[in-house]
C-alpha cells in the first residue's frame, strides 16, 4: 500500500500539467460596468458581454456613452474602490490555488483591476490596457491581443499545459470549450440553455468540486 507522501507526491505531480482559467468578471467580483452604472445614474450601461458577444463593439459603445456625459478613469476608479470580491470568492480562489496553477484571464483593463486584485490575494491575471488622455479621459483601449482568452489558452496547451476553464459570459465560451474541461459559473439561463453540454454551476464549493475532479 502506498503511503500518504507517496500519494501526495503523485498527486502533486499530476497537477503540475494543469492550469485553470478562470473569467474575473461575474465569477469572482461582481460586474464593473454594471456597479458604475449603478452609481452614476446610466442604467445602459449595465450591458455586458452577456448581452453583446462582440466585445469590441460593446467597449467602443460603451466609450461613446462616457464621452456623450464626461465621465471619465477617475469616477470609474472611485466605483471600483467600493467593489468587492464576491461571498466566498477569495476563498474559493485561495484553496484552487493551493490545488493547482491558476490564471485569471480577463477582458477588463489593468487601470480597473489592480485594487480588485489586491482583495483577491494578488492572482495572476492577463487583461488588456486603457488609452487615457491627459484629461482622464478615456479615448480608447488595446487588446492584449486578438481574441485573448482562446489565444492565452491555445499558447498554454502549446506549452504543454492542459486547461480547465470556466467563465460567465459569451466571451468564455471559447476558452470554456478549448480545453480538457469547462463550466459555466452563474451564467445567464439563455447561455445555459444554449450550451447545455457545459456544466454549469452556481455556488463556489460545487464548482472547486467539478475543478478538482477534471484536475
Amino acid at each position: 500500500m502506498k503511503s500518504a507522501a507517496a500519494r501526495m507526491i503523485k498527486k502533486e505531480r499530476g497537477n503540475t500539467m494543469n492550469i485553470v482559467c478562470l473569467d474575473l468578471e461575474g465569477v469572482l467580483v461582481p460586474e464593473i460596468w454594471i456597479a458604475f452604472s449603478q452609481a452614476s445614474g446610466i442604467p445602459e450601461l449595465t450591458r455586458t458581454t452577456r448581452d453583446e458577444p462582440d466585445y469590441d463593439k460593446l467597449m467602443r459603445w460603451r466609450l461613446g456613452v462616457l464621452r456623450e456625459h464626461g465621465l471619465g478613469l477617475k469616477e470609474i476608479q472611485q466605483t471600483i474602490a467600493t467593489i468587492d470580491p464576491l461571498p466566498g470568492a477569495k476563498a474559493f480562489l485561495d484553496e484552487l490555488r493551493r490545488r493547482t496553477q491558476v490564471i485569471i484571464i480577463s477582458d477588463t483593463f489593468t487601470q480597473f483591476a489592480g485594487p480588485l486584485m489586491e482583495k483577491l490575494g494578488m492572482p495572476t491575471l492577463f487583461c488588456n490596457t486603457l488609452e487615457v488622455g491627459e484629461d482622464g479621459m478615456i479615448t480608447g483601449f488595446r487588446m492584449r491581443i486578438k481574441d485573448s482568452k482562446l489565444t492565452t489558452v491555445r499558447a498554454l496547451q502549446s506549452i504543454g499545459f492542459e486547461t480547465i476553464a470556466c467563465g460567465d459570459s459569451f466571451n468564455d465560451l471559447a476558452m470554456i470549450q478549448a480545453g480538457k474541461a469547462g463550466f459555466l459559473f452563474r451564467s445567464t439561463e439563455q447561455i445555459k440553455a444554449d450550451y447545455p453540454q457545459i456544466p454549469a454551476y452556481e455556488e463556489f464549493d460545487e464548482l472547486l468540486e467539478a475543478i478538482t475532479e477534471a484536475l
